[in-house]
């Protein structure tokens, strides 16, 4: 083979390679995409909306290990989550986190209660009616959120399957917020919880 034509397979094939790593080191720490399966987030999200997601902000799991990279930041109550279903983790949910490790949660006439006060921000939350639901979310349950685990509602309360019948989503399981909506462009936009 021609000494021209092996350099040239050889380039090729170096970018490529690199091209991969990156790619997947990308993916795996820094932003991943999501397909909105279902209309448990309307109206913020419909059905087959993309989106991207910020997986370093709460510390991007590595692959194959029990070990986290350093967070950015703690979630907070109005995120955006991306996380592994409790219920079969073999699919991966977007919700709203409500509330955090050690508050205690109560739907109470549409309203969340967290620590016996009404929510007031972020005003994602303050607009939706919550709907009385489940085991974690019936009328008068008060419900105690363990230490790292979240309680997670979609924004289409009454058509979402949420902390209220499954209970609380792991810290462990979380892989990111949601950052925007990329696709269709004419929904293209920055999420702000």
């Amino acid at each position: 083979m021609n000494p021209h034509v092996k350099s040239q397979i050889r380039e090729w094939t170096e970018s490529i390679v690199i091209a991969v790593v990156l790619a997947l080191l990308i993916r795996t720490f820094v932003v991943q995409a999501f397909k909105i399966p279902s209309g448990s987030m309307i109206p913020t999200f419909k059905v087959g909306d993309r989106i991207f997601v910020n997986k370093f902000i709460y510390g991007a799991g590595v692959p194959f290990t029990d070990l986290h990279l350093p967070a950015v930041r703690e979630p907070r109550r109005g995120d955006i989550v991306v996380f592994i279903s409790p219920e079969d983790r073999k699919k991966d949910f977007v919700k709203r986190l409500i509330a955090v490790g050690g508050e205690t949660v109560e739907i109470k006439d549409g309203r969340i209660y967290i620590d016996g006060k009404d929510i007031q921000e972020p005003l994602s939350i303050r607009a939706v009616y919550y709907y009385n639901a489940g085991d974690f979310g019936g009328e008068g349950v008060k419900i105690q959120v363990p230490k790292d685990f979240y309680f997670v509602l979609g924004d289409n309360s009454a058509s979402s399957r949420d902390s209220r019948y499954w209970g609380f989503v792991s810290r462990k399981s979380l892989l990111g917020n949601a950052i925007c909506i990329y696709w269709p462009l004419h929904r293209m936009r920055i999420i702000k919880n």
